[in-house]
């Protein structure tokens, strides 16, 4: 219970990697605030765990691309403690192209303006309506950004199945606001950034986007990803709590977390014989 009158806000955390971390965070004890906003049956879902496990928490509707509704979820909060320990920025929408398809469909006409403003303007909402409550902290506190490898791959590559345009460029511009939040919010408050490859449930197994591959098109995936393998919603957690718990001495860090993906697709040949 090391973290026992510690507050976390999460956001989807009813969604496999948000759950995993919240769970993360609710074994060691900390008061978890919950907004959700879709996904009803996980969030019921998530609701039944947590209370099966006996973890301390607050679930609250809340649209956060929305300011009025973030200023709702921080006034909410403020009901539950006069300080904010750990802001975990997990909101983001993408649009995998192996199931949306080009921006110029129909259906997608919303989706340019929906992956931006879900990926990079709610998190600064979160952010820029917080922070006022984490500086009340005497003690300090953190804010972990989660990101993703498409800011460094767009699509391109075996990625492209998964990371569309838009939310490529708002992953790209969440960099940005890692390094000028750690500026702002020095030195009580530590700001980092996790930054995911492939992992189950978001990019990769037990996705919409992941059943569209063939085998062989999911071999080439594996077979590009140093470490032959997606990762896990449970290693995702144990790597976010660190960055937000214990990397003490870490601000404006971007740490990659993608099994070898960015680095794969090229082979280190055995040294030439030389011609001396």
């Amino acid at each position: 219970m090391r973290l026992k009158n510690k507050f976390v806000l999460i956001p989807g955390a009813s969604r496999p990697i948000g759950r995993a971390i919240a769970r993360e965070f609710g074994i060691a004890g900390a008061f978890l605030i919950l907004p959700h906003y879709d996904w009803p049956d996980s969030t019921r879902e998530m609701a039944e765990e947590f209370e099966a496990a006996g973890f301390s928490f607050h679930l609250f509707p809340a649209d956060l691309c929305d300011e009025t509704a973030v200023k709702q979820l921080v006034a909410e909060t403020k009901k539950h403690t006069v300080h904010l320990d750990f802001l975990i920025n997990n909101i983001e929408r993408g649009g995998m192209p192996a199931v949306h398809g080009s921006y110029d469909l129909e259906h997608n006409k919303e989706q340019w303006d929906l992956e931006i403003t879900t990926t990079l303007k709610a998190k600064w909402l979160l952010y820029h309506h917080c922070l006022p409550l984490m500086q009340n902290n005497p003690g300090g506190g953190s804010i972990l950004n989660i990101s993703s490898i498409s800011a460094l791959t767009g699509r391109s590559g075996p990625g492209s199945h998964f990371f569309n345009d838009s939310y490529s460029a708002a992953n790209r511009a969440i960099a940005s606001f890692t390094e000028l939040w750690s500026r702002e919010a020095a030195p009580d408050i530590r700001v980092n950034e996790l930054m995911l490859g492939l992992i189950d449930s978001r990019h990769g197994p037990g996705t919409r986007g992941w059943e569209t591959l063939t085998e062989k098109e999911k071999t080439e995936i594996h077979n590009h990803i140093l470490l032959n393998r997606t990762g896990q919603p449970e290693e995702v957690a144990k790597t976010a709590f660190f960055l937000a718990v214990e990397a003490s001495y870490m601000t404006g860090a971007i740490l990659k977390m993608d099994g070898g993906f960015t680095l794969g697709g090229d082979e280190v040949p055995t040294i030439p014989a030389g011609l001396l």
